[in-house]
């Protein structure tokens, strides 16, 4: 039995030498919030923080995570959905299908922490994330309104939502 720190508690699990963190992720610890995209670290849907550095968890045997280090995954972000990406991604309707979002707010986050005032090219560096919807305007926005305080209207995207309300 080996052992895992994921989202501040540690894990017991049984798994191959070379099993990819995201299986173990999702197969034995049941955080499925953590997605398969590419399975070779080109998509980002399996993001995951280890000791805040967004780590593709497609790619990383499980046996290279030591026991101390501490993973997040999106369910470790926060309990409720309350993290100011996870509002921000809301308040601006930046998923579709959403599938890649987890890790796209996984990487946000960690450019955050970075650097909380990202410019436009901070903002490309960063998220290599692939998005099929095609979201990567809204994604922009809602880095950007984090880093303004959370103002929706900073964003300026004049988004109409079904209530009527603009943003």
């Amino acid at each position: 039995m080996a052992k895992l720190n994921v989202n501040g508690a540690v894990r017991d699990f049984e798994a191959e030498q070379d099993t990819p963190l995201l299986w173990v992720l999702r197969e034995q610890l049941g955080l499925t919030g953590t997605k398969y995209g590419c399975g070779i670290a080109a998509c980002g849907a399996c993001t995951v923080h280890i000791n805040g550095v967004p780590t593709r968890s497609c790619v990383r045997p499980v046996s290279t995570v030591g026991a101390a280090e501490k993973i997040v995954t999106i369910e470790g972000l926060s309990p409720d959905g309350s993290h100011p990406v996870q509002k921000a991604w809301a308040q601006l309707d930046v998923p579709q299908c959403g599938y890649c979002q987890c890790g796209m707010i996984m990487t946000a986050v960690a450019l955050l922490r970075d650097k909380p005032n990202p410019s436009d090219a901070d903002i490309n560096e960063a998220m290599t994330n692939i998005c099929r919807c095609g979201t990567y305007n809204r994604i922009r926005a809602a880095i950007k309104v984090v880093a303004r305080g959370g103002n929706t209207k900073s964003a300026a995207l004049a988004i109409q939502h079904a209530d009527g309300s603009t943003t």
